[in-house]
């Protein structure tokens, strides 16, 4: 039988319960149990696919094309296993499903109520997302208190009910704040929190602080006593370098006594090639400098799968990878050398929209005549094709449609009709409605024998990646781009999905998103090449 551990949080939000859900997955997959996540977003949005990365970050995209959560990234590149659409849901989901069978008489004419009826629906999601592991770990987004979070805390408390006690886990993760002023630590704020969460029906059997200060033994002590908790189920969670380390840190802290007790069982993880990898991202050997082309810049944590998949290369290459940021407006200012002239690669990253294409392109054109290892991500490989044909091909008005829908040279289109994952067909048109019509999820592609792609793949035939987009590079122009020397590395279905130029050092676009597949263990083959060929500075 699976056992369950829920993860809530205090105080206020971005204390990092995704990171601290993903470690404790971690340590229990480390230690031989097949262990699986969920995230429980409480927003009436059906996905943030639509959101704005300026207000929920970096949309994650899973194998089966879900948009969710950025969490989920985190729970994968930790545990290293995929995630489907049924490792996420929010209040969206669950009230669209209610509505939904309440329309088709699901419900037999009852009236429909919060409980149990939207609870129920909480609870059979959460059973169906663990799937025969040994452990589910969920998440819940949001604080104590929250209104949103009120059903998804009655679902919580109730499952706590329908399983032997030793099966489900409460861990409350709260914030014990350092007042300057005062010079000490104040653990009321936590108090308070576990109050409201006992109110509600849920007593937490574990606690984890977040403190930018170490806690000595007696606030611990008095956090135990206040809140109800064993001594040894108080954990620090201070701040670390690296959010690796925060599984590291937890075993430091004694986080195996609490979870062995509470549960029964024996839990001794294997850290010891997790702890090489921490060690190569703390004190690298070699560094190398690459030029993040982008322009989200003022929130990083849209681009946060790309920066954590840097990140698992430098630690497998033991070397450290500084990202420099290189806003494309500012290189549509000043010019490509002035802002990117002392990096060791270019980066040119995925994105929507027109502003600071031509910032984007200027960088690509550096690239490729100065020689500097050159890696396009979906947007980026989209403008390596429109950048070679105006600059090599000559046809100067080359574009997307996306940014001039009346070009006469359109390198990059917008397919009439493509067959999703399902196998089935999707139209999609200029003004279809954003939500739902780009091609999301893992694909096929075929790396050509010989190339970059190849190279850094390996030698089987077909590979997976991820996509999230609605534009395609034109198939029209592949005996023109080829004859240039644009060399079409990878292909799916029809449709292209990377490109190289001959006479350079190593230049490569694709079409997907390599950074959704990237974890800490397996980091992703193109982007652990890409950082290879940056190592190579004179």
């Amino acid at each position: 039988m699976t056992k369950f551990i829920f993860v809530t949080g205090g105080v206020l939000s971005s204390l990092g319960k995704g990171i601290t859900s993903a470690s404790i997955a971690t340590i229990l997959k480390q230690s031989g149990f097949k262990v699986s996540m969920l995230k429980i977003d409480p927003y009436l949005n059906v996905d943030p696919g639509t959101m704005s990365p300026l207000e929920h970050g970096e949309v994650f995209v899973t194998a089966d094309g879900a948009e969710t959560d950025l969490d989920l990234g985190n729970y994968e590149r930790f545990i290293d296993k995929t995630l489907t659409a049924k490792n996420s849901f929010t209040t969206g989901q669950v009230y669209q499903s209610v509505i939904k069978r309440e329309r088709e008489g699901g419900y037999l004419g009852k009236t429909i109520q919060v409980i149990p009826h939207v609870v129920d629906e909480i609870k059979d999601r959460i059973y169906a997302a663990a799937d025969e592991h040994d452990f589910l770990i969920i998440e819940l987004g949001g604080t104590v208190g929250d209104i949103e979070g009120l059903p998804f805390m009655e679902a919580i408390r109730s499952i706590r009910h329908e399983l032997p006690k030793t099966n489900t886990m409460n861990i409350h993760l709260s914030l014990v704040p350092y007042i300057r002023a005062a010079g000490e630590l104040k653990t009321k704020p936590t108090q308070h929190s576990v109050q409201e969460l006992r109110r509600i029906g849920i007593t937490p059997h574990m606690l984890v602080c977040r403190t930018e200060r170490e806690l000595p033994k007696n606030l611990k002590d008095k956090l135990a006593l206040a809140c109800d908790i064993d001594r040894d189920a108080v954990i620090e969670a201070g701040d670390a370098q690296s959010i690796y380390q925060v599984p590291l840190q937890f075993i430091k802290e004694g986080i195996l006594n609490p979870l062995s007790n509470h549960f029964n069982i024996k839990i001794k993880p294997n850290m010891e090639k997790w702890d090489t990898l921490v060690k190569n991202i703390l004190v690298p050997q070699q560094e190398v400098t690459i030029a993040f082309v982008g322009k989200y810049l003022d929130l990083k944590e849209s681009y946060k799968s790309l920066i954590e998949s840097l990140i698992h290369s430098g630690a497998h290459l033991n070397t450290k990878v500084n990202i420099h940021w290189c806003d494309s407006e500012r290189i549509e200012d000043v010019g490509a050398y002035d802002i990117i002239g002392n990096s060791d690669a270019i980066l040119v990253a995925g994105g929507f929209g027109h502003r600071g294409v031509e910032g984007k392109l200027a960088a690509i054109k550096y690239a490729r005549e100065n020689g500097v290892p050159y890696l396009g991500i979906c947007l980026g490989m989209q403008l390596a094709v429109i950048e070679y044909a105006r600059n090599v091909l000559g046809l100067e008005d080359a574009n997307s449609i996306e940014f001039d829908e009346n070009t006469a040279n359109p390198l990059i289109y917008l397919i009439d009709e493509f067959m999703d994952q399902s196998g089935n067909k999707q139209l999609r048109t200029h003004k279809s409605p954003m939500g739902g019509t780009m091609r999301l999820g893992e694909y096929p592609f075929e790396p050509l024998k010989g190339t970059n792609l190849q190279k850094a793949y390996g030698n089987e035939e077909i590979y997976h990646e991820r996509h999230r987009h609605r534009y395609e590079a034109n198939p029209a122009y592949q005996e023109k781009l080829e004859e240039a020397g644009m060399i079409i590395s990878g292909q799916s279905n029809g449709l292209i999905e990377a490109v190289e130029i001959k006479d350079h050092p190593w230049f490569v676009g694709v079409q997907f998103h390599p950074e959704f597949t990237s974890h800490l263990e397996t980091p992703n083959p193109i982007i652990l090449e890409f950082v290879k060929q940056a190592n190579k500075k004179d």
